[in-house]
């Protein structure tokens, strides 16, 4: 797409004809760790059989499994995947 040696247009100019930022012509996208994953995968799991827990209990549970993690880290990784419990009907009124 963007070529840096090009004799005519800068860089500048080829992201700005592109219509994309001259920084994402940069950017190289990080994967997630092992651990990630594999969190990610235990917390889907007990999501299936437990909706009803929030952060803090996803937490607590993880760390009875032996994970190392805390609340904000349960939180992040819940929204991420769109697990996250909407509010009954009594309460959005």
């Amino acid at each position: 797409m963007v070529e840096p040696g090009h004799a005519r247009l800068s860089i500048v100019r080829q992201c700005a004809l592109l219509n994309i930022s001259r920084s994402s012509r940069y950017y190289r996208a990080i994967g997630y760790n092992p651990l990630n994953l594999q969190l990610m995968r235990v917390v889907g799991e007990q999501f299936l059989e437990t909706p009803w827990y929030g952060s803090r209990q996803m937490a607590r549970h993880l760390r009875r499994e032996s994970y190392e993690v805390s609340r904000k880290r349960m939180a992040r990784r819940r929204f991420s995947r769109g697990m996250f419990r909407e509010l009954s009907v009594s309460k959005r009124m």
